[in-house]
């Protein structure tokens, strides 16, 4: 066996702070391939073909752009201590560099590494290995840790709950901010409340309400997708999770990224029990909100609260006592932007910018008229969605 793979052989069972490394199986598959008998040609060669085979898979041929990632995304107890504005203890950073410098061997392996020594004359498959700072790099990240985060926070941008747990969503809504038209006004002071957050000033919880298809929850989604790279993160929650807002906040409170919590189309019946988490939520209790976290909550009612006829029964007593409840939870979200049905003018201007963008040249009367009937005759009156689903009628047909 060569002696460089030999040596990486009896460092590979001393890792403590990156052990998690192994979850990832193309790393796993590596350290197999490093104690591999190379003199066992057919199990040997099975070992590196399983390892280049998880390479190829993991969406790069390059052992060093893979390793630096999955050593950067890391989530260990020297990320964890540093976000939190701690100085991990001395033999945590010895460990921390001898690791390091393992890992940084391990990006500069070659596929002749492992076979020059064999007599073997077929195709062996192959990886490029890109020179990499390994350690320079993991060094910077830490210091940007507010900015690129760590773990699943570090690979993924939008997340939602299963069980109290937060996890990734596999296919996240790729919405820009660039290709929604109209509601400058009001999605400019969504924006501007985001980058407060993120500057590390007070922000304030948001109630976007309005009627349907106005773009609301797209306003949410894309302001994510614009301000990931500084550090902004989604939590997508039902309102029956809402009971779950003390745990979901316990999870992400020490960690150095900012949160949107996101309630999509919310509105409560007078009584529900999740009415009331939402409102010890919004009042910033101390088991329930944090300074790196807001609520966003889109809604077709102004007031959230469905509110029947038997509400209003009883004596003048119980009518306002329903109705200051109905009202106060409303209110306690600081920033309410209001998402209108848009008007003639501003519908069409909408269309023909949706369509311009789509590579669709129709004379702009022609265009408005069509724009007009197509609203009417679906049913769904005018907004952006109505906007956005005649433009795709109109490129069905080119």
């Amino acid at each position: 066996m060569n002696p460089k793979i030999q040596a990486l052989c009896r460092k590979r069972d001393l890792l403590v702070i990156f052990r998690g490394l192994a979850q990832h199986e193309c790393f796993r598959r590596l350290m197999v391939l490093l104690g591999s008998d190379s003199e066992d040609q057919p199990n040997f060669m099975a070992d590196y073909s399983d390892f280049v085979s998880e390479l190829y898979s993991s969406g790069t041929a390059d052992i060093a752009e893979y390793l630096l990632k999955i050593t950067l995304e890391d989530e260990n107890i020297y990320v964890t201590d540093s976000a939190k504005g701690k100085t991990p203890p001395v033999p945590v950073q010895e460990c921390l560099m001898h690791e390091l410098k393992f890992i940084q061997e391990l990006s500069e392996l070659t596929p002749e590494d492992f076979t020059d020594d064999m007599e073997y004359d077929n195709y062996i498959p192959r990886w490029e290995n890109t020179p990499v700072d390994i350690i320079g790099s993991y060094m910077e990240r830490v210091q940007l840790i507010g900015k690129f985060g760590y773990g699943k926070f570090a690979r993924h941008k939008m997340f939602s709950v299963r069980d109290g747990d937060i996890v990734p969503v596999k296919f996240p809504d790729p919405q820009k901010l660039s290709e929604l038209y109209g509601y400058e006004r009001e999605r400019r002071a969504v924006v501007d409340n985001t980058l407060a957050l993120l500057n590390g000033k007070p922000a304030q919880n948001v109630l976007l309400y309005g009627d349907a298809g106005t773009g609301k929850s797209s306003t949410v989604k894309a302001i994510v997708n614009e301000y990931a790279d500084r550090g902004l993160r989604l939590i997508e929650m039902t309102k029956e999770q809402l009971r779950d807002i003390p745990e979901i906040i316990a999870q992400i409170c020490e960690n150095p990224l900012k949160f949107i919590i996101f309630i999509d189309d919310l509105s409560f019946t007078s009584g529900e029990d999740c009415f009331g988490a939402l409102k010890a939520m919004l009042e910033g209790s101390v088991s329930a909100r944090a300074k790196n976290t807001v609520i966003y909550a889109t809604s077709n009612r102004r007031h959230l609260v469905r509110e029947s006829f038997s509400d209003r029964e009883g004596d003048d007593i119980h009518r306002n006592d329903t109705m200051q409840e109905t009202l106060s939870l409303s209110a306690r979200f600081g920033l309410r932007v209001n998402f209108s049905r848009p008007d003639k003018k501003s519908y069409t201007a909408i269309a023909a910018e949706l369509a311009r963008n789509s590579g669709i040249d129709l004379p702009e009367e022609e265009l408005a008229l069509r724009a007009e009937q197509f609203a009417i005759s679906s049913g769904n009156g005018r907004s952006p969605r109505t906007a956005k689903q005649f433009v795709h009628q109109l490129l069905s047909e080119m």
